[in-house]
């Protein structure tokens, strides 16, 4: 299971799922070890097919870092938190979660889009 940290301290994840808002983007860094690389990826792909089956994702992408970078940010939409909130509650996720392997450090963030008048939409 990968080590959680928060980006912001002073409001953790569990505390954003807690607010009833949406549609939302979560962003997850991976911080993963070079020789586990090939084995997060596919044990996140399992993971994924997972999270695509709850109700109420709309979608989601991995990147990877350019250069031997050992970073991986995923970004995934989601209809609200309460549904992010139900399908990180789901056993199977849970499950597949603790396969992940050692070393992995996670960064999760829920965010909401925001308009900036003259760059873009909300």
């Amino acid at each position: 299971m990968p080590e959680v940290r928060h980006l912001d301290p002073a409001t953790p994840m569990p505390a954003q799922l807690q607010e009833k808002t949406g549609p939302v983007v979560l962003v997850n860094t991976f911080f993963v070890p070079r020789e586990a690389m090939d084995e997060f990826l596919t044990l996140w792909g399992a993971d994924a097919a997972v999270m695509k089956a709850q109700p109420g994702f709309i979608s989601t992408q991995m990147h990877r870092g350019t250069a031997g970078s050992q970073l991986l940010v995923n970004i995934a939409v989601w209809e609200s938190t309460e549904a992010l909130a139900r399908a990180h509650a789901n056993p199977e996720f849970r499950k597949a979660t603790a396969k992940l392997p050692d070393g992995v450090i996670a960064h999760p963030h829920v965010f909401e889009k925001i308009a900036v008048e003259g760059v873009c939409v909300a």
